[in-house]
């Protein structure tokens, strides 16, 4: 396989992306992997970790609408799905909100009410939105990319465990090496600006059109049976870790699934390895599995026990 669909690659993609994005190579890869298998995105990191910037350059390389929604205490469900106004005595028109766009930067998620966290649930699982009886289609395209801080900062909660699990991959973005700290830096003395996308030096990669044919040369990618028992081997021994109360649902099964082939897709492949179901399984699983509470004390996270499993299950032989 060349690479390629509709005459585009996708590894352009991730060369647009990790001119803005430095040091990041696994959290732009996971990005592109979950753009091109319909799957939204959970970004987890510190602030200031490059959560934001990676969705913004992601906006710049496509040529798709993009709308960023800051997530606060105040924020209704109205303000992301849009009213029905009263135009004249008998009639009502919708009025769409910021959710009507293809590509959504969901900005610090985990401080919002559940009732607009309920909202968005809905459009992320059905791509539709519901307003005053009516339902109303979202793009073709429309995927969302949510940031969260970690928990133990103030004011932000847990989100439920039924959105979680709408979320294709759960990415984790840690501070740069110090190398790549040095050049961000010089980056900015350069005239670099994260709030100014016209300072990052990309120009459109794709459109939707494009996104779309690559999203369906994805869906083409093949997978073999033994591929498919690995993958649910794996997911399915997270139901019986002891180091888990809470394993991995059939819809992570299917996460894993459909990024190991975009995974595929990205490197030029027309058929998905092991080690692609390996490097996304934390990515597809930690944010669907919980630690008992005994371990969670004792520093034991889900990647942590995602390792271990992964470990015990024999890979399958290329």
């Amino acid at each position: 396989m060349d690479g390629t669909a509709a005459g585009k690659d996708p590894a352009a993609l991730l060369v647009a992306l990790r001119r803005v994005v430095l040091g990041q190579e696994a959290a732009t890869h996971e990005a592109l992997v979950a753009i091109l298998a319909r799957g939204h995105v959970l970004l987890e990191g510190v602030p200031g970790t490059a959560k934001t910037l990676l969705v913004r350059a992601l906006a710049r390389a496509l040529t798709v609408r993009y709308a960023r929604i800051q997530f606060t205490p105040d924020l209704m469900p109205a303000d992301i799905t849009g009213v029905s106004v009263l135009m004249s005595a008998q009639e009502f028109v919708f009025r769409p909100g910021p959710i009507f766009a293809d590509l959504i930067l969901a900005d610090e998620i985990n401080r919002a009410p559940a009732k607009t966290q309920a909202a968005l649930l809905e459009a992320m699982q059905e791509r539709t939105v519901t307003v005053d009886g009516s339902t109303h289609a979202l793009p073709p395209v429309f995927t969302v990319f949510a940031t969260q801080n970690p928990i133990e900062f103030e004011g932000t909660y847990p989100l439920p465990e039924a959105e979680l699990d709408r979320f294709m991959l759960k990415i984790a973005i840690g501070y740069p090496a110090e190398a790549t700290e040095r050049a961000i830096l010089n980056r900015h003395l350069e005239g670099f600006e994260a709030d100014a996308p016209e300072s990052y030096g990309i120009a459109p990669v794709l459109d939707g059109d494009g996104l779309q044919a690559l999203r369906r040369a994805t869906d083409a990618i093949h997978v073999e049976p033994r591929l498919v028992a690995y993958i649910t081997s794996i997911v399915r021994a997270t139901r019986d870790a002891a180091s888990l109360t809470l394993g991995a649902s059939p819809r992570a099964a299917v996460a894993l699934l459909k990024a190991s082939r975009a995974a595929a897709l990205l490197a030029g492949r027309d058929y998905v390895t092991p080690d692609d179901v390996k490097a996304l399984a934390l990515s597809a699983l930690r944010h669907r599995v919980a630690v008992a509470p005994e371990l969670e004390l004792e520093g034991v996270t889900a990647d942590h026990a995602l390792k271990a499993i992964l470990e015990q299950i024999e890979t399958p032989t290329t």
